[in-house]
């Protein structure tokens, strides 16, 4: 038996939790950027969070509501997205307290920061991994806005590096799940794609027939 839910018959924050229950794990955006003023140094987690483009490079988040990420990067068109590891769990968590725009949450959690090189938002000194972006577009949808960044730099610790390249082992990341839920990587499986050509028999078209 399945359980029917209608966004029509339903109170949008309902199906919001369900939403958010369903759609997991979500990678998380640690995003920092500067108020209009330069005065004030936002950090905040958003857990809408994924690829947008490659080539060019270009992330995105999303905006439940206007929040002060939001209006900073309207307003000064750049952002850093900082890696959310699992060590740094309770920071991350405590900058998603509701504090007033004037306070900045670097300061009021005690997060240690460091210039970026190539946009004016600082990035965490703590996090393995920042990409520096510069606004690309933003989309509005109903109570929300998709940020869409350019990505123009990226460091990584090389801590985090093996054979060259960031390790998931490594970097530990966190996840948004449902409710007050937080992930983390649990057990990793190396399984590569399977090519059409190399489909074992009985999973595919007759052999004169596959196209290589």
């Amino acid at each position: 038996m399945r359980v029917d839910h209608s966004p029509e018959s339903m109170d949008p924050g309902s199906f919001y939790r369900l939403l958010t229950s369903v759609i997991v794990p979500r990678p998380i955006a640690w995003v920092s950027t500067l108020s209009a003023d330069g005065r004030t140094a936002n950090l905040a987690p958003h857990s809408f969070f994924t690829v947008a483009s490659t080539d060019p490079p270009i992330v995105q988040f999303t905006s439940v509501g206007r929040k002060d990420s939001l209006r900073n990067v309207e307003a000064t068109r750049e952002f850093v997205v900082n890696f959310a590891p699992e060590p740094l769990l309770e920071q991350i968590n405590a900058t998603a307290t509701d504090f007033p725009r004037s306070e900045g949450e670097f300061d009021a959690v005690g997060v240690e920061r460091e210039p970026s090189s190539r946009v004016a938002p600082p990035r965490v000194a703590a996090s393995p991994v920042a990409l520096e972006c510069t606004l690309h577009a933003t989309l509005g949808l109903g109570d929300s806005t998709v940020v869409f960044g350019r990505v123009v730099h990226a460091v990584v610790s090389a801590d985090v590096l093996a054979d060259g390249r960031p390790d998931i082992r490594l970097l530990r990341p966190l996840s948004r799940l449902g409710g007050n839920e937080w992930g983390t990587i649990g057990q990793v499986h190396d399984l590569a794609r399977i090519r059409y050509r190399d489909l074992p028999a009985g999973q595919g078209p007759d052999d004169g027939d596959r196209r290589g």
